[in-house]
């Protein structure tokens, strides 16, 4: 694999994978040699930076906008950074990939049906909305829109995390051999 540094950003509904593919990529990463990786999750932001906003549009845009320009700053120190946000909105994809060069930018879309998002729940989400607690869930209340050209689609339906990891190496390595290297900024 290229050591040359990429955003790989990871958008699905809640309970597709997108943490749990982002960790199992930082330690292949880690494990080829490369040391300079950073993942970016989207509920971290929402405990810290962006504690202060709710789940309007407005916020929601905002949230990401905070979110790509973290990332490419740490992208411009040459890191690879793995970004794990749901982005439901297909101008929200776009705007994030406009902060990034376009051959240094990977949109990973896990393609996981509502129904087995649902099933799964890691974080009680989709009960808290059944009960009430939760108003604008994304893809209840809440739309998701498919990104409409990611660079990788994945069905953790289908796939478990070593065959998605698997793929993702293959889609990195495929991408990078289409597009020059050169350093990062």
């Amino acid at each position: 694999m290229v050591h040359t540094p990429h955003v790989i950003w990871f958008t699905g509904l809640s309970g597709s994978g997108k943490t749990t593919l982002a960790f199992a990529l930082k330690e292949a990463l880690a494990a080829s040699g490369i040391e300079r990786i950073y993942h970016l999750d989207g509920d971290h932001l929402r405990q810290g930076i962006n504690a202060d906003l709710g789940f309007s549009l407005q916020d929601r845009d905002e949230n990401l906008r905070r979110a790509a320009h973290i990332a490419n700053l740490f992208w411009q120190e040459g890191y690879w950074v793995l970004a794990s946000f749901i982005t439901p909105l297909n101008s929200q994809q776009a705007m994030i990939r406009r902060v990034f060069p376009a051959e240094r930018f990977l949109e990973v879309h896990l393609n996981t049906p509502l129904a087995t998002c649902q099933q799964r729940d890691p974080k009680h989400l989709y009960a808290k909305t059944t009960a009430g607690e939760i108003f604008q869930m994304t893809g209840v209340q809440s739309p998701y829109e498919p990104p409409l050209a990611p660079e990788l689609r994945l069905d953790t339906t289908v796939l478990d995390v070593e065959a998605a990891l698997e793929r993702l190496l293959t889609g990195i390595s495929d991408y990078q051999l289409r597009c020059p290297t050169s350093p990062a900024g």
